[in-house]
């Protein structure tokens, strides 16, 4: 059992994958997302898409993973208008891929 294992306190890890439509590009909203995960204590990733939307990654303890979504839903960066957000791929996992939560390029 690795060290991350009592943080979980029993809770499963889960990876899911999100895109959110709108205005979210040109707002911050990467940097938000960010500081919304590290605060939560998730990993990941984020970027902009080459269509205007921004995607990525989240990993960490299923409740914790379920904040962000509906912070992706609901709230995102000040400036921003999420018209949408979409969910996929998720799945349970047995160990975090991700280091930290980082603003891909």
């Amino acid at each position: 059992a690795g060290g991350g294992a009592a943080m979980a306190e029993g809770e499963g890890l889960v990876s899911v994958d999100y895109e959110v439509s709108g205005k979210v590009q040109g707002v911050f909203f990467r940097k938000y997302t960010q500081g919304e995960a590290k605060r939560l204590g998730l990993v990941g990733w984020v970027q902009n898409t080459s269509h205007g939307t921004v995607r990525g990654q989240i990993q960490g303890p299923t409740a914790r993973v379920r904040e962000l979504q509906e912070w992706l839903r609901k709230i995102g960066s000040p400036q921003s208008r999420i018209s949408r957000a979409e969910f996929s791929n998720e799945k349970k996992i047995t160990a975090l891929e991700h280091k930290d939560f980082q603003i891909l390029k």
